[in-house]
């Protein structure tokens, strides 16, 4: 049976999450995965999302995307923060498999770099970990 993902993604920033969801949606089809998109507001949103979608039962694992670029506030270090500490409450209490693609970058022209599939394709990256954390879970969790 295909691998049923939940691309969870934050459009604050809708060009480099653009480019990130076509990253990982091109290496989810590739291994046959059945790929639902949900969006959210910002990525400090990401983590209830996905817990609301693992609640749900209908998925395998998340593939979460967005990015923060650092502002003139600390309001970037507790977005970043607290999302990713939100995914890996997630990761290791709840045992979700989810794929970490949330840039945060000091830049727009970070961002892009690291989003875009021709440089470093991050949405690629993220779509790899949540399927290979589904094989790892299906082969150790019965």
């Amino acid at each position: 049976m295909a691998d049923r993902v939940l691309i969870a993604i934050s459009r604050y920033y809708k060009r480099i999450s653009d480019e990130l969801e076509l990253g990982a949606m091109a290496e989810l089809e590739a291994a046959g995965a059945k790929v639902t998109v949900m969006e959210v507001p910002g990525a400090f949103e990401l983590p209830g999302l996905i817990a609301m979608a693992a609640d749900s039962g209908r998925f395998d694992g998340a593939v979460a995307l967005g990015c923060v670029i650092r502002g003139e506030t600390t309001h970037y270090d507790y977005v970043c923060g607290e999302s990713a500490r939100g995914l890996m409450d997630l990761i290791v209490q709840r045992r979700q498999a989810v794929g970490y693609g949330i840039l945060t970058v000091e830049n727009e022209d970070q961002a892009w770099i690291r989003a875009d599939r021709k440089q470093k394709n991050k949405g690629k990256d993220a779509a790899e970990a949540c399927l290979s954390m589904i094989k790892f879970r299906k082969e150790l969790i019965r």
